[in-house]
């Protein structure tokens, strides 16, 4: 078993243990900064970001004692984060700006580390190329070259379970459309 695995084991026995507050925290130390980088690679709005990741700690809470374990903690958080993103973006009545202080133990970590994407200046040219596509083909770039999910994973986040493996191939070649527009911008 890898660490994560190891982890992610770690934080379901805290589930079954009914201790949720040490299970949450700890899914949010080993996958915190990742879901937020990926929150601010996929939103512009920063603050939006922040405040989609908060919401994301409290959808964590209350969903862990449902999850049911079938695929990774991590892809599930994924698919959390990316719902909570999408709620505060079609529902602006929901937004509260609460941000990242809601979130004490994990945000001055996430505020003190640079994020991945921001670190060189040729992570910055192929973020000012990524902004030229559309938000979703920015997704599944993000998820695969960035956090390097599996195909199955990705098909799990950007579109439930249903049929994952054709979904699955069907991503996989929309990832090849999407690298040769990106190798066109490039020329």
């Amino acid at each position: 078993m890898d660490e994560r695995s190891i982890a992610e084991a770690a934080i379901r026995a805290q589930v079954l243990a009914g201790d949720l507050r040490a299970a949450a925290t700890a899914a949010l130390r080993l996958y915190g900064d990742e879901l937020f980088g990926f929150l601010r690679g996929i939103e512009r709005d920063a603050d939006l970001a922040a405040e989609a990741f908060a919401q994301l700690g409290e959808d964590l809470w209350r969903g862990l004692p449902g999850f049911r374990w079938e695929a990774s903690l991590r892809s599930w958080l994924y698919v959390v984060a990316r719902n909570a993103l999408h709620r505060l973006r079609t529902d602006p009545r929901r937004r509260r700006n609460v941000g990242l202080s809601e979130l004490p133990e994990v945000a001055e970590q996430l505020r003190t580390s640079t994020a991945v994407y921001q670190r060189t200046e040729v992570k910055a040219e192929v973020r000012a190329l990524r902004e030229q596509l559309s938000d979703d083909d920015r997704e599944l770039l993000l998820l695969r070259l960035d956090r390097a999910m599996s195909w199955k994973d990705i098909a799990r986040v950007l579109g439930g379970d249903d049929d994952v493996t054709a979904r699955a191939a069907a991503l996989r070649k929309r990832y090849e459309r999407i690298k040769d527009r990106l190798r066109e911008l490039v020329g």
